[in-house]
């Protein structure tokens, strides 16, 4: 089959891209139309939660999930072939249990090679440097402003919630405070400070005075959005079943790999089975820039793989086996992305002993619909370039298809354009100026 991009063409691109660094009262507002630079919108509708595992750093996928074995390859990395998928058992062999469930796109090709663009690219689903990029809110925003009219009394968490994401989280953009991310560090403790040490009585005396003192010498607009924070930070006080979900006992703790994003994986188990109103979770695992020195034991690609690796695999395990609605499982209801920035450099390690960036990567997909146990598209025998896309669209994947896609899993129209933006050109859920976006539906 042709190589999607010319060989000339793509170190043009190549060059270019390095020197660059390259129902809420506010939704009713909002006028909302159709994108006119889109297909038709494709819903599937087959989930209502997504986890996003983002892996900033940009894992290789040469070593990973496109799998090549050479000289190169260590030993420990036990390179087998699984259901037909060539994959480092040694290096993921939790993971390596769950392959059925997930299916692997390796036709994802990136944008640009500069990794604070691209970590942004990949939560606002455009370009940041755009116009509208400037003012973009996180999808999980999109996604918790969506879903929150179907929210019930008994559902008093944010619709968004990030765990472990550190300075690498893209927040709510133009949109009012209440879609924010509510930012959580898992514990087996659970949240802390949900209860004042003088009683809720006494609490709720000066939540009172606090909100008149608020009020005064504000604007309404601006009153209302503090009140609106607060009063979703009071629904969660007192509530002994929001705490319990962000508990975990040290067994737990342990399975899962005794780690940051291990503990953030069990938490957003948790929420998921508790159903408490969160329906966009974005996880981090960084670690993974590894310019020299990518299979030195203990650190390299290893010291992020042993994380991911518990982690990832027991959350689709539990998720699998936890019975949710209508005879599925919470797995089937939840769609899990998994993905970095960009790729890197295939063939023989650099002379540092690492891998640099690269375009060509995957993402993985599991849960919400998704058929497991699959590969979407290909790249050429060397990995260097995407030959065969595998999907609708005939064209390599970008950051915006996989947004489209969770969108689309969700019930959310990805074409939407809403009115309300500050700088009244129009705010798309998805925009791209080179290819009309679409979802990979060949994942459901």
């Amino acid at each position: 089959m042709e190589t999607i991009i010319h060989r000339r063409l793509f170190f043009q691109i190549a060059g270019t891209g390095v020197a660059g660094y390259f129902l809420s009262p506010f939704d009713l507002l909002a006028r909302r139309s159709p994108s006119p630079n889109a297909n038709p919108a494709s819903i599937t509708g087959t989930a209502k939660n997504a986890i996003f595992v983002f892996l900033p750093g940009a894992p290789s996928q040469f070593d990973t999930f496109d799998l090549r074995v050479d000289s190169w390859t260590p030993e420990d990395f036990r390179p087998t072939t699984i259901n037909g998928i060539d994959f480092p058992e040694g290096l993921l062999p939790n993971i390596a249990q769950q392959l059925d469930k997930i299916s692997i796109v390796r036709s994802c090709q990136a944008s640009a090679l500069v990794h604070s663009l691209l970590q942004a690219w990949n939560q606002i689903a455009r370009n940041p440097t755009s116009a509208t990029g400037k003012i973009a809110p996180n999808i999980g925003s999109i996604v918790a402003l969506e879903t929150e009219r179907n929210k019930t009394k008994s559902q008093p968490l944010p619709g968004f919630l990030s765990l472990n994401t550190g300075g690498n989280l893209i927040r709510q953009g133009y949109l009012p405070g209440r879609y924010s991310p509510f930012d959580v560090t898992a514990t087996p403790g659970g949240l802390a400070n949900l209860q004042n040490p003088d009683g809720q009585a006494t609490f709720n005396d000066r939540f009172e005075l606090l909100l008149q003192l608020n009020h005064s010498g504000i604007t309404r607009a601006e009153f209302a959005e503090i009140e609106d924070f607060y009063q979703g930070s009071r629904s969660i006080m007192y509530d002994p079943t929001v705490n319990a979900a962000f508990r975990f006992t040290q067994d737990e703790q342990q399975l899962y790999g005794n780690s940051a994003f291990g503990n953030s994986c069990i938490v957003a188990r948790n929420l998921i089975k508790a159903d408490l109103g969160t329906r966009y979770i974005q996880i981090n695992l960084g670690g993974w820039d590894n310019h020299q020195n990518i299979y030195q034991r203990g650190a390299g690609i290893y010291r992020p793989a042993s994380q991911l690796d518990p982690g990832l695999a027991n959350l689709i395990a539990d998720l699998a086996a936890s019975p949710g609605s209508l005879g599925r499982s919470r797995l089937d209801e939840t769609i899990i992305v998994v993905k970095g920035e960009f790729g890197r450099t295939v063939g023989p390690l650099t002379a540092r002993g690492g891998r640099d960036h690269y375009f060509p990567h995957f993402t993985l997909f599991a849960g919400g619909g998704v058929k497991g146990g699959r590969v979407i598209g290909s790249t050429t025998s060397d990995g260097l370039f995407v030959e065969n896309p595998g999907w609708s669209q005939s064209r390599p994947v970008g950051a915006e298809d996989v947004a489209a896609t969770i969108y689309s899993a969700l019930g959310i129209d990805y074409t939407t354009v809403r009115r309300d933006d500050p700088i009244g050109r129009g705010f798309e859920y998805v925009t791209s100026n080179n290819w009309a976006v679409y979802p990979i539906l060949e994942l459901f």
